[in-house]
């Protein structure tokens, strides 16, 4: 499945897991292969949504941004 043919809500809800996994100390090899084998999406697809992520601050990192201030 591409990302683009996702949701922004499915997208946002990878993004937050994938970040939830690395936060937990998974290795980031690590962490995309489990978020793709979780949603049955690629790892390019992973590293996609990943990367709209960190652009526009998706929870939970807008969430540390906001308690940062």
């Amino acid at each position: 499945m591409r990302a683009s043919r996702l949701t922004v809500a499915q997208k946002k809800d990878i993004f937050h897991t994938l970040v939830t996994i690395q936060d937990q100390g998974t290795s980031v090899p690590d962490s995309i292969k489990q978020v793709s084998q979780q949603f049955k999406i690629t790892d390019s697809v992973v590293r996609q949504i990943a990367e709209e992520g960190l652009e526009k601050e998706w929870p939970p990192l807008d969430e540390a941004a906001t308690a940062a201030r």
